[in-house]
C-alpha cells in the first residue's frame, strides 16, 4: 500500500511511501486485539481499593447477649458484619489487575491494529516537523489544515519532543506518544494515526 506525504499545512507532497505489508498489511487478529486491549486498561487500574473486615475493626470481642432465650439470632461480638458498624464479609482488598501475554502475541496485536487502520485509510503520513515553541495554536492549525477537526488524532514520535507535547496537551482529542510507547488501545482508539516519516522508518525497525 502506498500513501501520499503531506505538509502540515495539509498540502499533499510528491512523495510517497510505501507501508511494510508485514506490519501494515497483515489479517487482523480479534482474540489478540481483544486480550491486550484489555491488558492495556487492567494495567491502568490501581487496585488500591480496601476495607475493613471484623479483624481490623476497632470494638470490643465480648458476646453481646446471651446465646439462647433472647427471641432473636444468635449473636457473637460487636464487630459482626451483621451490625452497623462492624466489619465487611469478603471485602475487596488491593490487589493488581494486571495479567501476562506473551510478547509476540502483543507484538501481532499491534500489527492487527495498525493493519486494521491502514486498511480504513486511517493512517496519514506527513512530513517530519518541529514547532519553535509550544502553543496550542500551532497543534490546532495543523489538524485544521489537515481536515480532522472534531476527530481523535495520535501522533506518532521518534523521541519526545517537548513543544509538540505541550501544544497538544491542551486539546481533548489530541494524543501524542513514542513510536516504543506505541499501544493497541491507542491505535484503535484514535480515529486518525498521524506518522511522520522517521516514525515510520521507526516502527519497521521495531516490528522488523
Amino acid at each position: 500500500m502506498e500513501l501520499v506525504v503531506h505538509k502540515i499545512s495539509g498540502e499533499k507532497t510528491s512523495k510517497k511511501v510505501k507501508l511494510d505489508d508485514s506490519i501494515f498489511g497483515v489479517e487482523p487478529n480479534n482474540q489478540a486485539i481483544y486480550l491486550d486491549t484489555r491488558l492495556y486498561m487492567a494495567n491502568q487500574r490501581q487496585g488500591t481499593h480496601s476495607t475493613k473486615e471484623r479483624n481490623a475493626i476497632t470494638g470490643s470481642r465480648r458476646k453481646i447477649k446471651r446465646q439462647k432465650g433472647t427471641g432473636t439470632a444468635r449473636a457473637g461480638d460487636i464487630k459482626s458484619p451483621l451490625f452497623r458498624g462492624g466489619g465487611r464479609a469478603f471485602g475487596p482488598r488491593p490487589r493488581s489487575y494486571s495479567f501476562k501475554l506473551n510478547k509476540k502475541f502483543r507484538e501481532l496485536a499491534r500489527r492487527s491494529a495498525l493493519s486494521f487502520k491502514a486498511k480504513n485509510e486511517g493512517i496519514i503520513i506527513i512530513e517530519d516537523f518541529k514547532f519553535e515553541n509550544s502553543k496550542t495554536k500551532n497543534y490546532s492549525e495543523m489538524i485544521s489544515n489537515l481536515k480532522l477537526n472534531g476527530k481523535r488524532t495520535l501522533l506518532v514520535l521518534v523521541d519526545k519532543d517537548d513543544n509538540i507535547s505541550l501544544s497538544s496537551r491542551n486539546l481533548q482529542k489530541a494524543s501524542v506518544t513514542k513510536v516504543s510507547g506505541l499501544n493497541t488501545y491507542e491505535i484503535l482508539h484514535a480515529h486518525n494515526l498521524l506518522i511522520p516519516v522517521n516514525s515510520l522508518k521507526e516502527i519497521e525497525k521495531l516490528f522488523a
